[in-house]
C-alpha cells in the first residue's frame, strides 16, 4: 500500500491539530487511488480511509506509549467505504435483519409549496410528532399532500419548535449564508480541549491490545456515537453501552453497533440509577455522550461534573450542529444534516450533469458518511486525548459535530461527474445471500452471555456476520469475536482490570 499525498495531507492536518507527533504518520498506509471508491462526486474514499486510518493509528500510538512497541496500520479505501455502511449487510443466523429499507415508511424527502423538506421518523415519538403537525393519515401519499401546502422553512421551524426532526433542502451557498452555517465557519471537524489539571497517566506492564484496561462509558444512540464505541471496543477497551429503558431503540442498527461492547440500561431520572452512573464515572477513563449541548448537566453529568468527579478523564461529545449558533441545541441526524448543509443539492446536480439532464433531483450520499466519519473521528480524538494524558496529563474534552464533519468532507474537494459516477463502483445490494464482495470482507461474531436479568438458562447463541474492521494493525489485531446483540445484557459494573498483564495508574504529581 502507498500513502498518497492528498490523503496524506488530510490525515496530517488532523493528526497535527490533535497535538500528536507527525513522525508517527509514517506508519500509516493507504491503498492506491482512494477515489472514486464509490459512486459519488465527493471524495468519500479519502474521507473513509482518513478517519478509519487515524482511529487505528491513534490506538497504535497509545499502545506504543504504553509498551514501546510500534506497528504499521493499513486501510484499503473500498473496504473503508463499505465499512461506512456496515449496518446494511450484517446477518443473524443466516438472514438479513429486517426486510428492505432500514428507514421508517414515511421518512424521506418531500416537495413543499416552495422547495423540499426532509423528515426523520425512525423513532416512534418523532413519527407521531410529525403526523401531529401535519394532521394527516400515516402514509406517504397523505404526508406528501399535507407537506405540499407548507413553506419549507416554516415547516422546518415548526418541527424544531416541537423538538421534532425535519430540515429544509438547501444548497451549499444557501447554507453558508444561514446563521448556523456562518457560526461553523472555520470550525474543525474535531476539537481537543484541555479542561482541567490532573496527574500524568503512568503506565507499567504489557498490554495485548492498545486499549486494554481502558474503561469507556458509552451514552450514545443511533449511529455515530455507537460506531465510536464499537471501534474503541475493537482495540481492547471495556465499553459499557448505557441506554435508557424509557427511550425507544433502533434494533436493526443497535445490534450491529453493539459488537465488542457490554450493554446495560440506566434511567437517569431515577435516583438509584443516577447513583450507579456516578459510581461508574469514578472508575471510567472515557465518558462518551451524544446528548444535546447541556443535556446532561441537569442530571449531574455535564463536563464540569464529570471532570470534578474524576480528574484525568476524557469527556467526548457529539452533536448535530456544533456548540455555537442558533441551531446548537437542535436535534439532527446524518440524513437531515446532509439535506440542510447542501450535500443533497450538490450530489443531485453532479448526477444530473453525468446523466445529461437539466431537472434537479436531490440525491443523498450513498451512505451515512457524516455519521460514520464522525464516529471514527470521535475514536481518534479519544485515543489522542488518552495519549496526551500520558505525555502531559490533564482532563480532556473531545468535540465532534456532524455539520463540522460535513464541512471537512467538502474541504477534501470534488470529483468530476464522469469520474465519480462512471468510475466509482456502486455499493452492493442489500440482499441475501450476500454479494461475494461483502461476504469476503465479513467476519463471524457470536452472541455473548450477559450478567443481567439473572440469566441461568443459556439458549443457543445467535451468530452474526458483519463487515470486519477496515483498519489493520500489524501487531495488535482487532477484537471481533462477540456481541451482546441487545441493549440490556449486563450489570452496570466494570470488568476487573487485567492487573496481571499490565497496570494503569496515575502519578502522584500534578503537571
Amino acid at each position: 500500500m502507498t500513502l498518497l499525498e492528498p490523503t496524506h495531507s488530510a490525515a496530517r492536518t488532523l493528526w497535527d491539530d490533535a497535538g500528536l507527533p507527525l513522525e508517527e504518520l509514517s506508519h500509516l498506509r493507504f491503498s492506491l487511488n482512494a477515489d472514486p471508491a464509490v459512486d459519488s462526486s465527493f471524495k468519500l474514499g479519502t474521507a473513509a480511509q482518513t478517519t478509519i486510518g487515524l482511529s487505528g493509528l491513534s490506538a497504535a500510538y497509545f499502545h506504543k506509549l504504553r509498551t514501546a512497541q510500534g506497528q504499521e496500520v493499513s486501510v484499503d479505501a473500498r473496504h473503508a467505504v463499505l465499512e461506512f455502511k456496515s449496518e446494511n449487510w450484517y446477518t443473524i443466523d443466516g438472514r438479513l435483519e429486517g426486510s428492505g429499507s432500514l428507514w421508517d415508511d414515511i421518512a424521506g424527502l418531500y416537495s413543499t409549496a416552495d422547495g423540499y423538506i426532509r423528515i426523520h421518523t425512525n423513532f416512534p415519538h418523532h413519527r407521531r410528532g410529525i403526523l401531529d403537525i401535519l394532521q394527516c393519515e400515516p402514509n406517504r401519499g397523505a404526508v406528501a399532500r399535507a407537506l405540499s401546502t407548507w413553506n419549507f422553512v416554516e415547516f422546518e421551524t415548526e418541527a424544531a419548535s416541537r423538538k421534532m426532526c425535519a430540515t429544509a433542502l438547501r444548497s451549499f451557498d444557501q447554507w453558508e449564508d444561514h446563521p448556523q452555517g456562518r457560526a461553523l465557519r472555520g470550525v474543525a471537524p474535531i476539537c481537543l480541549i484541555k479542561v482541567g489539571d490532573a496527574p500524568k497517566r503512568k503506565v507499567e506492564g504489557q498490554f495485548d491490545r492498545p486499549l486494554d484496561g481502558i474503561r469507556v462509558m458509552d451514552l450514545t444512540r443511533v449511529l455515530a456515537g455507537p460506531v465510536c464505541g464499537r471501534t474503541l471496543a475493537a482495540h481492547g477497551a471495556d465499553v459499557l453501552w448505557i441506554t435508557s429503558p424509557k427511550l425507544p431503540s433502533l434494533p436493526l442498527i443497535d445490534v450491529e453497533t453493539s459488537r465488542g461492547k457490554r450493554t446495560t440500561q440506566l434511567d437517569l431520572t431515577n435516583a438509584a440509577d443516577t447513583k450507579t452512573c456516578a459510581s461508574l464515572v469514578k472508575e471510567a477513563d472515557v465518558f462518551l455522550q451524544a446528548y444535546r449541548p447541556g443535556g446532561l448537566e441537569d442530571k449531574g453529568f455535564g463536563i464540569a461534573d464529570v471532570v470534578r468527579q474524576h480528574p484525568g478523564i476524557v469527556y467526548a461529545s457529539l452533536t448535530a450542529y456544533g456548540w455555537e449558533g442558533p441551531w446548537k441545541d437542535r436535534r439532527g441526524f446524518d440524513s437531515l444534516v446532509q439535506t440542510a448543509t447542501g450535500f443533497n443539492v450538490a450530489e443531485g446536480q453532479a448526477y444530473a450533469a453525468w446523466e445529461g439532464v437539466h431537472e434537479l433531483a436531490p440525491r443523498p450520499l450513498p451512505m451515512q458518511a457524516l455519521d460514520h466519519a464522525a464516529g471514527y473521528l470521535l475514536a481518534f480524538g479519544i485515543n489522542a486525548a488518552l495519549a496526551r494524558t500520558i505525555t502531559e496529563g490533564g482532563s480532556w474534552e473531545v468535540r465532534v459535530s456532524l455539520a463540522a464533519v460535513g464541512q471537512w468532507i467538502r474541504s477534501l474537494g470534488r470529483l468530476e461527474s464522469q469520474i465519480g459516477f462512471a468510475q466509482g463502483a456502486a455499493l452492493p445490494p442489500r440482499t441475501y445471500p450476500l454479494s461475494s464482495e461483502i461476504a469476503n470482507l465479513s467476519t463471524t461474531i457470536q452472541e455473548c452471555w450477559g450478567s443481567n436479568n439473572g440469566e441461568t438458562e443459556r439458549k443457543p447463541a445467535k451468530i452474526m456476520t458483519a463487515i470486519r474492521h477496515a483498519a489493520i494493525l500489524s501487531r495488535t489485531p482487532v477484537r471481533e469475536g462477540e456481541a451482546p446483540m441487545s441493549l440490556n445484557k449486563h450489570a452496570a459494573e466494570w470488568l476487573p482490570r487485567k492487573v496481571a498483564r499490565g497496570s494503569l495508574r496515575l502519578a502522584s504529581t500534578v503537571v
